[in-house]
């Protein structure tokens, strides 16, 4: 990557520190999820999640689920 961190957004550099971060905690603790079987139901909730978010639809106000839970 020829680009400086002082030439990157905060959004960028943000992006950037994420993933160092995932890729050294998965290189020193492995994929928890490693060998574990998705079942279809769920690979298909999360297929349509995906897609709904792609379109820039979103779920419920964090704040509604608290109510509705009594949390």
């Amino acid at each position: 990557m020829s680009t400086r961190i002082t030439q990157m957004t905060k959004k960028e550099f943000t992006q950037l520190l994420s993933t160092v971060v995932e890729e050294k905690l998965i290189e020193l603790f492995g994929d928890p999820d490693e060998g574990q079987v998705l079942k279809e139901n769920l690979k298909k909730r999360l297929i349509r999640q995906k897609k709904s978010v792609a379109k820039g639809e979103r779920g419920d106000e964090f704040s509604d689920m608290r109510k509705r839970f009594g949390l």
